[in-house]
């Protein structure tokens, strides 16, 4: 082949494709040198398996009977990639097809306009079929599965003369010990223009349904991030691994392994020590700390976070419970209001306040810094409510894409937008018809939504998108944000009328380091972590009520779980045996308010009494100890 001409194919590979098809077509030999490498390995495999690109020997139509059963045996794919491929389906489906399929290329899904679908089904491009390289020739879908990595094929580089209209991009979907769980697809009519664009977005889809996987099959394990560079921590390019209680590597993605330079044999079954010099118990210790932990490795710096903690790994001591009979639930149940605002009585007020408003279908808007227990407290004012037995439906507004929560806010009619679902979708305004609609981060939702939104309060109506007849809505709505939304109504960031419209009344919710009954908080912790019997000694209780806890009531919580965790099964004190020395170094780093640890003891009980009235029961109650030791620690500090 002449130079020239070996230069003009490389920058035109579908115009290569072509010579090459007729070539064939005419000398019945696959001529080489034409086509990209993979390309051509994938047509002569083709050519072995017996088709015809011409398609006058008709390809294999491969098809399973029962479509229910084969989608129910592949439940956990289809879950986990559902929210990507909904994502993707709004962004391309006027456009193109896009397809979920398992691991012998058989398509579990398919999405997209009906513009699209109805020709493709002549194509069987329709869940069932099988669109492996031996039934359907060189194709995104059967080609990345035997290569197992993503591929790019535009028009004539299919291998059949069928399907050469059409430009695929596929990216296959590993599981979290590697093994190949299927493939990625997007599919569109004609040249496509920009294949490294689509190429991205592809794998960027196929990396957060693989993270997605791997928290789901190791649900019951604690699960870090990792990367070398912090801004990569919660994206779809952060390594994952799975621990056990002692800190050995039970499973780690692929980008876990080209971030530490090993391949996965040299990884699972090593401990985190071996591996990044930390043992587990400091690492995790300093990701509750800091949420972010900095660790220093031979081979370099790695950030890390934690993801998950379960409630497995606590110590398993059976807990009885008395089931509540319907004559003791007025007296015997706590009231939720009570129980979240225990021993703060300012939030007490507060709470009873937002109570009686909501009572009224007056709006609710919670404030306060993150992991001060926002949704704790709206679920605490719904349960103390006439609507406690109606529906409670919270959304996080920060955490649902912005292409996707009007839909998710509002639902949809079939047939509304390019791949919605069939039957449409009830939103959550709908959902929590009758019962309380709790807005998380309400301060992080679109401006382009928050007209709308208005509107829907104000007329208390809502229609899906795409039309349709309106609804009647029957909510309390309780909004909470984390942002000064005064400063951003200043800043046109966030609409007046709005802010007006979901502030009926505020609840400031205090920081974990302002609460002033740390101890009954933290025994109210251990008792929700199914262990009641457990106290914290009265020593560690005072130190940890001294630390600043920047990450709030989710931190202390995830404390006292790791903590639980360390204890021996016959212990029933936390100590600081169950911390770790960094988690202590810190504690002892942090000033106290006398700048003595018995000052600090003096200024607790001495605060602890005037608020029990200078009864020492309840005080020692308050306290965590024995009113005996109490007595003690009055006497040796000259408390009268």
């Amino acid at each position: 082949m002449a130079p020239r001409l070996r230069q003009d194919l490389i920058s035109d590979p579908v115009h290569a494709a072509r010579i090459a098809r007729e070539r064939l077509q005419s000398e019945g030999e696959l001529p080489s040198g034409y086509l990209r490498d993979e390309i051509e390995a994938s047509w002569r495999r083709s050519l072995e398996a017996g088709l015809d690109c011409s398609g006058e020997r008709s390809e294999i139509i491969d098809e399973v009977s029962d479509l229910k059963t084969f989608r129910d045996q592949h439940e956990l794919l289809l879950q986990v990639a559902m929210p990507e491929i909904e994502q993707l389906t709004h962004q391309f489906g006027d456009r193109g097809l896009i397809m979920l399929a398992n691991a012998d290329a058989r398509i579990l899904a398919l999405e997209g306009g009906d513009a699209i679908i109805t020709p493709s089904r002549q194509l069987a491009l329709r869940q069932g079929v099988s669109w492996s390289e031996a039934n359907r020739g060189t194709n995104a879908v059967g080609t990345a599965i035997i290569e197992h990595r993503p591929v790019l094929i535009n028009e004539e580089e299919h291998f059949l003369d069928t399907v050469s209209h059409l430009s695929c991009t596929s990216s296959p979907l590993f599981d979290a010990d590697g093994h190949l769980m299927g493939v990625l697809d997007l599919t569109r009519v004609g040249l496509n223009s920009q294949p490294q664009d689509t190429l991205g977005v592809i794998q960027l889809a196929a990396r957060s349904i693989e993270g997605r996987l791997f928290t789901s099959q190791h649900q019951n394990r604690i699960v870090l991030a990792f990367h070398t560079r912090q801004q990569y921590l919660r994206s779809a390019w952060q390594g994952l691994v799975a621990l056990d209680e002692e800190g050995r590597l039970l499973a780690i993605n692929e980008q876990g392994c080209q971030l530490l330079g090993r391949g996965r044999e040299l990884i699972v079954g090593k401990t985190i020590d071996e591996l990044v010099g930390e043992s587990v118990g400091v690492l995790l210790t300093t990701c509750l700390r800091q949420r972010i932990a900095l660790v220093q490795t031979r081979s370099g710096e790695l950030y890390c976070e934690l993801l998950q903690f379960p409630d497995r790994l606590l110590p398993a001591t059976p807990v009885t419970r008395v089931p509540e009979s319907p004559a003791s639930r007025g007296t015997q149940t706590v009231n939720p209001l009570e129980r979240f605002a225990a021993g703060e009585p300012r939030l007490q007020r507060a709470m009873r306040m937002a109570a009686r408003a909501m009572g009224q279908e007056i709006p609710i808007l919670l404030s306060g810094e993150t992991g001060s227990g926002k949704e704790v407290a709206a679920r605490a004012l719904h349960d103390a409510g006439e609507r406690r037995d109606k529906p409670f439906v919270a959304v996080n507004c920060a955490a649902i894409p912005e292409g996707l929560i009007e839909s998710e806010l509002f639902g949809y009619r079939e047939g509304a937008f390019t791949g919605s679902r069939k039957g449409g979708m009830v939103g959550r305004f709908q959902q929590a018809n009758g019962g309380t609609l709790f807005l998380d981060e309400i301060g992080d939702m679109p401006v382009s939504l928050q007209a709308r939104l208005l509107r829907v309060l104000q007329e208390r109506r809502v229609a899906p998108l795409g039309g349709g007849e309106e609804v009647a809505l029957d909510i309390t709505l309780i909004a909470a944000t984390h942002r000064n939304l005064k400063q951003m109504v200043a800043e046109g960031r966030f609409r007046e009328d709005l802010y007006y419209r979901i502030n009926g009344v505020g609840v400031r919710l205090q920081a974990l380091r302002d609460r002033k009954d740390f101890s009954g908080l933290c025994q109210r912790l251990l008792q929700q972590l199914g262990r009641p019997d457990v106290f914290l000694d009265p020593e560690l209780l005072l130190r940890l009520a001294d630390y600043s806890w920047p990450g709030n009531f989710r931190q202390l919580e995830m404390v006292l779980k790791v903590a639980l965790a360390f204890m021996e099964p016959q212990e029933s004190v936390l100590t600081e045996d169950h911390l770790s020395d960094d988690f202590l170094e810190e504690l002892e780093a942090v000033p106290v308010a006398g700048g003595t640890l018995q000052e600090t003891q003096e200024m607790m009980i001495r605060t602890t009494l005037d608020q029990h009235d200078g009864k020492v029961t309840a005080a020692a109650r308050a306290l965590g100890i024995s009113r005996a030791t109490l007595y003690r620690r009055m006497k040796s500090l000259g408390i009268a």
